[in-house]
This record gives C-alpha cells, structure tokens and sequence, in this order.
C-alpha cells in the first residue's frame, strides 16, 4: 500500500491555474462570445425585416428568402425561417430586445415566436429565460395543442359558413371571394402553396440577379394569382376532363396578323369573350401554344381556318427540356415551363433548339411584357438584361472583410450599451423537473387541463 502511495499524484488539472482554469476561460470566452453573436443576430433580424418590407430584394427573386439563400449563402429553409422570425419580432418587441441584449438564443426565439402574440409575449419570454432550448420546444409543443383544441370548438360554426363566389368585374377581371372548411381549405392552401413553390422556388446552383429598383417585384398577392393559374391549367389538363383535356379547355386569343409582328403595329390583341388583351401579351400566349389561323373578311366573318399546328414539336420540345432542365431566367429554377423564342416567330424567328430557351410563367411574362430581354450570344450563352438595358450580374459581388471581424462585432455592441458576459445566455433553469402539463395551465390563456390528457401532453 505504501508503494501505491508513493505513486498517486494529484491530477495535474486540479492544480490552480491548470488546465482546468484555462478550459473554465475558454469556456467563458464561448459563452461570451455566443452572446455577442445572438446580439449580432438580431440586429441582423432587424435588418432583413427592413429589407423585407421595403422589398429591397427586387425583381429576379421572389422573395427576401430567394434573395437571402443567394446572397448570403443560406438553406432556402433557414432562409424562409429567418425571414419568418424577423417578421414575427416586428411585433413582440420583449422578444426582440431579449435576443439584442443577448439575453436569448435565437433558437428560443425562433421556437417562441411560432405561438407568441402582442398578448402572450411578456408570459413566453419567462419562458426563455428559465428553461433550456429543449424545454421551450415542448412547451411552444404543448402550447400550439391548447390551441388547436380551442379552434375544433369552433368547427361547427365554420362549417355552416362556408361559401364560394366567383364573379367578372365590369373591366373583364374575374373575382374570387369565399370561405372555406379548414381541412378544405389547407388542401387549397396546400395545392396554392405548392404551385407558387413550382414559380417561385429558388435554385442555389443557378445565379440570380442582383435587385433593380425599376419595378416593383411581384407581391404576395400576385404570386398567389399566379399559382392560382398553374393550379387550373394543371387540373385541366391532367385528368379533370377525360377526353383531351389540352385541347378541349383552350384559351382563345384573336390576333391581327401585324400586331403580332410588331407590338407598335395598329391591330386588336382579343380573348374569345370579347376581353381585349395587349400585343405584348398575346405575342407571349403565341410563344409557346397550338395555333390556329383563321382568315375573317373585314366584316368579322370567318372565312377560313387552318389545321392546327403548334409552334414547339414534341421532339424538340423533350431536347429543349434535356438541355435547359427549367426556366433560364437568372436565379429562377424553376423545373418546368413554357418554351419562349428568343425571336418571335412571327418576326421571322425558326422554330429551333437555338432559338428556344425554356422560361417559367411568371418569366416569360417579364420577358415580353415588362422590359426584359434576353438574347443568346455568339458563345451560345444567354445573356439577360433589365428593362433599363442593364445585364444581370453573373454571381452576387464577395464580401471583402479586411478587418478582426470579432473586435468590430464587440465594439459595436459596446457601442450599443450592451453588457454581455459569459453568463449572459445561462437560463435559470436549476435542474427540477419539467412540467409541461402545469407550465400551460397556468401560461396559455385558453388552457384546459382536460387538453393535455394525452400521453404526449401530460407531465414529463
């Protein structure tokens, strides 16, 4: 035993000043520097909600996420997620000032503002300061249950108010007002949401174009009008009617010959109701569609009519699929669309692999209707320009930091009065036990114990 004795040695990280010591400094300098991080996020919040608002994203993305997954690199879902959280704090300014004082995590944050109201926030942010990241999740969880029970009470009521209107204005536009049962109505989000995910959906491997103040970029609105239309054009042709859907459904467009040619030439542009439509627009309607041409004597009578012929053959549309994999416009993406020629065919434009590039809806519509264009350079390359006659940049410009990027963030929140130590982030949480049934009863407004019976909602 004395042998042994002479060979225990006390661990050298028990020693002052060790290992130990400085493990417990690097440590701190973690804790620390997560805060200032944290701080750093919701400043950068506060800047994408600007940028959201003012729709500094621009024409060529279709959202502030699009734009910020190509800018700055991230997963379009975390994009979406940021934008989302950004919006959110706009209205819970406790949360908002706890994430700039470094006081939250945006991982709390990001959780608690799923369910956070005007009227609940002051309750969730106890929330986040006391318990971990984990135990805010289960109790947004438990949370978002309470809810959902306190609307099934109002399902009868829903149900007897549904209804649907669909009606044309004076000016030929068709409204649609209505309401819908909730699970009748996520299906028709669901279909929307999915169709405008089709247009507008980003793909990181192409460039998109950087921002341009000279139009308005299409709002939510618009964005959902468009979807709107995919979903009944996809419906029609894919089964709805079970004879030949693409031909029995058609969009019928009367075209002047000249105003055809040329958008400036005198002629009428109109749909089979008599609705009148631009040059422009039945220019991109004849793009990329079966035509038939029919001769009118000048009293409108028709006198003859063509076999039908479609501008793109099957054959060279597949290549133009092959070969373009989606819409072409920059930053675009998307998987399918319409085949667009880079001139007209009715300016003398052939009906050729190089003459074709494949644009979604939204953008072939920019292309003939808004001022851009796109032309197809002698490297076989396609160039895209804005209205104002600017190209499109290639990728986005790098970011130069040229400086101790850690020294300027400190400095800053320095500036901004904020304290933030090792400790800042620490929640005070002291170990006891979770209790997610009795945390709601006694934060959720509407809690009924009743709710969390379930396994999944009962004590843990």
């Amino acid at each position: 035993m004395n042998v042994l004795a002479t060979n225990v040695r006390t661990p050298a990280c028990a020693t002052l000043g060790g290992p130990s010591a400085e493990l417990d400094r690097l440590g701190d300098e973690i804790a620390e520097l997560s805060a200032h991080l944290e701080a750093a996020t919701a400043r950068l919040l506060d800047l994408i909600r600007a940028f959201d608002a003012r729709g500094g994203w621009g024409n060529g993305f279709t959202s502030c996420a699009h734009w910020s997954s190509w800018r700055v690199g991230l997963d379009p879902g975390a994009a979406r997620e940021k934008v989302r959280v950004a919006r959110a704090l706009g209205t819970l300014p406790r949360l908002a000032r706890a994430l700039t004082r470094g006081e939250l995590s945006y991982a709390k944050v990001r959780a608690l503002t799923r369910v956070a109201t005007p009227e609940t926030e002051e309750r969730l942010l106890s929330v986040g300061r006391a318990g971990t990241a984990e135990h805010v999740e289960r109790i947004v969880r438990g949370w978002r249950r309470v809810d959902r029970d306190a609307e099934a009470r109002e399902s009868a009521t829903r149900h007897r108010s549904r209804t649907l209107h669909v009606y044309r204005d004076d000016d030929g536009m068709v409204r649609v007002r209505g309401r819908l049962e909730p699970e009748v109505g996520e299906l028709f989000i669901q279909a929307l949401n999915a169709a405008r995910e089709a247009l507008y959906k980003p793909r990181i491997v192409e460039t998109p174009v950087a921002p341009t103040p000279a139009q308005e970029p299409p709002t939510m609105e618009q964005q959902q009008a468009d979807a709107l239309a995919l979903l009944a054009e996809t419906a029609l042709h894919r089964g709805i009617d079970p004879g030949a859907p693409g031909e029995h459904y058609q969009v019928v467009v009367h075209v002047d010959a000249p105003a055809l040619a040329d958008p400036d030439a005198p002629g009428q542009s109109v749909l089979q109701s008599g609705e009148h439509v631009s040059a422009e627009t039945s220019r991109r309607l004849a793009c990329d569609a079966s035509r038939v041409v029919m001769q009118h004597a000048r009293d409108g009578r028709v006198v003859e009519v063509a076999a039908r012929t479609r501008t793109i053959p099957p054959a060279l549309r597949r290549a133009l699929h092959h070969r373009d994999r989606g819409c072409r416009f920059p930053g675009c993406g998307v998987r399918f669309g319409q085949g667009h020629h880079i001139r007209h065919w009715a300016q003398g434009g052939p009906t050729t692999l190089s003459n074709l590039a494949m644009l979604c809806r939204r953008h072939h519509r920019a292309v003939h209707e808004e001022g851009y264009q796109v032309t197809r350079q002698a490297d076989g390359e396609l160039q895209f320009r804005r209205p104002d006659g600017r190209v499109f940049p290639e990728v986005p410009p790098p970011i130069d930091i040229s400086y101790d990027a850690l020294r300027v963030l400190r400095a800053q929140n320095k500036a901004a009065g904020l304290v933030l130590h090792s400790h800042a982030l620490t929640p005070g949480w002291l170990g006891e036990r979770l209790d997610v049934r009795y945390a709601i009863d006694v934060l959720h407004p509407l809690a009924l114990r009743e709710a969390l019976t379930s396994p999944t909602g009962g004590s843990s």
